[in-house]
């Protein structure tokens, strides 16, 4: 009676492990989102090279 008492322990304990290490492990640090990404083609070149693309 005993031993069945031990295994329901052991089972009972690795059952909370698993689930505690699956929940708090790994998770990445919470960061802060990037601000979007600048064209870095200057306005100036841009409107140019729409000129030369569409003559009117």
């Amino acid at each position: 009676m005993w031993l069945l008492a031990l295994e329901a322990g052991v089972a009972m304990f690795m059952l909370i492990f698993i689930v505690w290490w699956t929940m708090f492990h790994g998770r990445a640090p919470e960061r802060p989102e990037a601000p979007p990404k600048e064209d870095k083609k200057p306005i100036e070149q841009s409107k140019q090279s729409q000129d030369t693309e569409n003559p009117q």
